[in-house]
Order: structure tokens, then sequence, then C-alpha cells
């Protein structure tokens, strides 16, 4: 009895002890942000300084101006005496044709950032240029790459892969594999130029290697064709990405000529966009499989002096518009829902882009125009009553609204249930067809 009623204060000691650290450990974890950690008054609201009493953010969307335009430049070698004027121009006409675009106000900027722009995931300047090399050559690494550093532009390389040096078409002026791993630590974007740098198409003449390395002409079709054709579109980009650790996701057509075929080709190994040598300037809405480069060449040296002109006046001079995801508005019907009526309602909440002006806003419906939407300040939302029957199977809206002085735009897709596009619509909810755009 007696050594219980000793152990008894120790053992009450001891529980006390750890209380006491449990409690200090509480006291020392990271108060969690999360909403649903927040601490309340007796009355249930949330207390001062608690994250859940902050007011929920504004939905905010990069401004993507889609009246930009863009010029992109295809240059090859570099040498001081011209041999080849198709390909060929000095450093010095090089050099000053840089300072040119300086001098112009035209940004050079990368050909990722041209890229993220057209995903609406990036903005860009209103007239800038973008500056890329084809095939490889040494002087690319020695002479332009030193030009490109002295002005701060960035520029991509397009690479045809047996051009390389230690390749089947590497002679002595072609890159290294070295030299474009540089390039790569240094931030140079590398893509590809196919592995061969021939015409692409089924039936065309090409040079193939055979045994004891000589070259044979010859046409390819049917399965010997494919074989060879994946090879040059993706089996060059395989190589890039292995050799080098990149991810390649531009590829530049030998000569531009190509078809439906080998645009699928390139489509299904991941290549987000193709390039030709048919300059254009590159807007928002240009195609990413055809996306045209102006070909710089000795000989032809009103090709560059053209291009800065054109991007020079065709720059628009209307606002900016904010592209805004679909489901940011909480829209009626959801984009990719399928409805089971052929007369909906639509509708988008737009609170939360910012102050909407009441005026501006706009909103058409594929098959139908400009419709009579209406909008309500107070909650921000815009609806219309579908009254003339939807007869397709998918229907795009699009609303646009003006909001602290740029418009915004938003569209989405919804489906119509097959029955219910095919099904009369009632006789009172047929009105006058609203008025086309």
């Amino acid at each position: 009895m007696m050594i219980r009623l000793a152990i008894l204060p120790l053992i009450l000691a001891l529980n006390f002890s750890m209380c006491k650290r449990h409690e200090s450990a509480a006291n020392s974890q990271p108060v969690s942000s999360s909403p649903t950690s927040a601490t309340t008054t007796a009355g249930g609201s949330p207390g001062p300084g608690v994250a859940g009493a902050a007011p929920s953010p504004k939905i905010t969307k990069t401004v993507v101006d889609q009246t930009a335009q863009t010029i992109i430049f295809c240059y090859h070698r570099l040498v001081d005496k011209i041999r080849y004027p198709g390909t060929e121009i000095t450093p010095a006409a090089f050099e000053a044709e840089m300072k040119q675009l300086k001098d112009a106000g035209i940004t050079v900027i990368s050909m990722q950032d041209l890229l993220a722009w057209k995903r609406g995931e990036k903005n860009i300047p209103p007239r800038c240029a973008v500056v890329t090399f084809d095939d490889g050559w040494k002087s690319q690494y020695e002479v332009a790459w030193p030009i490109m550093k002295k002005f701060g532009y960035p520029f991509t390389m397009f690479i045809y892969t047996e051009g390389v040096r230690g390749g089947s078409l590497g002679g002595g002026e072609a890159i290294t594999w070295e030299q474009l791993a540089d390039m790569r630590d240094n931030g140079v974007d590398i893509q590809a130029h196919s592995a061969t740098h021939q015409d692409l198409r089924e039936g065309h003449n090409i040079m193939l290697a055979v045994p004891g390395g000589k070259r044979t002409r010859t046409k390819l079709t049917g399965p010997p064709y494919e074989q060879w054709v994946q090879n040059e579109v993706v089996g060059s980009k395989q190589l890039l990405e292995q050799r080098l650790g990149i991810k390649v996701n531009c590829f530049a057509v030998p000569f531009g000529s190509y078809n439906e075929h080998v645009k699928e080709i390139a489509r299904n190994s991941g290549y987000e966009a193709m390039f030709t040598v048919y300059g254009q300037p590159i807007t928002f809405t240009s195609p990413l499989d055809s996306l045209g480069r102006y070909a710089i060449e000795a000989n032809k040296p009103k090709v560059f002096v053209d291009a800065v002109k054109m991007i020079g006046t065709s720059s628009g001079g209307a606002a900016a518009v904010a592209e805004v995801g679909a489901a940011n508005l909480s829209t009626q019907p959801a984009d990719g829902e399928t409805v089971r009526t052929a007369l909906p309602l639509i509708k988008a909440n737009l609170s939360g882009i910012g102050t909407i002006e009441p005026g501006s806003v706009q909103m058409r419906v594929s098959g139908l125009g400009v419709v009579p939407v209406s909008y309500d300040p107070k909650t921000g939302t815009a609806s219309y009553q579908v009254t003339q029957k939807l007869r397709e199977n998918a229907c795009t809206v699009i609303v646009s609204a003006k909001s602290e002085g740029k418009k915004v735009e938003a569209h989405w897709t919804f489906g119509i249930d097959a029955a219910a596009a095919a099904a009369p619509a009632p006789a009172s909810s047929v009105s006058a067809t609203p008025k086309k755009r």
C-alpha cells in the first residue's frame, strides 16, 4: 500500500508533463490557410485577422491582344563571301537587319512566347518578330549567335538531324551536338526540321543512303514511304529530344512542301505548330499547322524590307480582348453539356471579371447571330431565352462586353440532343429570327 501511494504522485506528474508537451506541439503547428480551419467568434462568424474573413478574389485573366501581329524570319548560313545567294547572307547584312528591327520599334520575341499567345496564355507586343535559323550550320553558332546576344534577341534553331556533324549529311560546315547543347544551356530554342531535309510528300523523288556510303534517287510509295516519312517527321523529333533532353513542339517543313497526311503525322507525334517559308503576318487566328516565315536571302533584300513594312502598318488599332474561360462565368448550359431542348435559356455570370458597362454586353448564338440579350447589373448576369429553335446538334455562344476600358469575351459550346433538335418547336415559342450580322 505504501508503495502504491509513493508511485501515485510520480504518475500524476508524468501525465501533467505529457499534456504540456502536446499543448506546446499543437501551438507550434502552422495555421492552415484553408477557410475550413478559420476560427470563429461565438456567433459563428470568422474572427478578426482570420483568412476566412478575406473577400473572395476577383477572377483574373491575362489580357490577350488579339489585334497583335508578328512576323517570322528564316535565315540559313552567314558567310563573308556569298556563293549561294538563295540560302546565304553576310554577317554585316544580318546585323544591319537586326538593328532595323530595333530602330523600327519591333520587339523580337521567342517562339514559345508566340505559341503561348496563340494559346491565349500570354500577351505579346502589338508589333513583334520571331527570328529562326534553319538546317544547323556552324556559322549560326559562331557568327549569328554572338550578334543575337548583342541585341538581346531570343531565337529558334530548326535542325535536320542527319545534317548535324557526324550525320550522313553533316559536313565540315555543320553544327555539332556539343554546340547545340551549349546553345540549349543558354536558352536557345531548338526544334525539328526533319531528318534529311527532303520533300515529304509521297511519290516525290528523294535521295536514300545505300550500303557503301552511296546515295540513290528514288520514289517511295506505300509501306516503304510510310516508314521513311515517320523517321523524317517523328524520328527527327525523338532524336533531338533524346540527344539534348528537350521538348520539341515545332516542325519547320523542308521547302514548305507538305500535305494533309504529313500534317496528320506531325499532329499525332506531338508537334504544336508547323512552319513554311511562305511569309505572311501571323495573327491570333492564323492556323498553327501553316505558319508562314519570311526566308531572307542575299539575292532578295526586298523580302526583309517588305516584311518590316507589313508589320509596321498592319497592326490594328482595335481594343485588346481579354479571353475569359467559360468555366469562370458559370455558364448555362455549361461548356460541353448536352441539353434536351432546342430552346434553351442561355446565361453567363459576368460579375467576377470586373465592372461591366451595361450597354456593351452582346451575345451571339451560332445559327441565330446577335440576339437581344438581357443584362442585370445587380447580379452581373447576361441571359437570353432562345425563341427560334436551334437546328444543329451543337451551339456556340459568344458573349462580349467592356470592362474597365477593355473588351472581354468568352465563348463556349454545348450540345443539343438529336431528338430535341429534330422535334418541331411549339407554335407559341416561334418568333421572328434575330437579325444576323
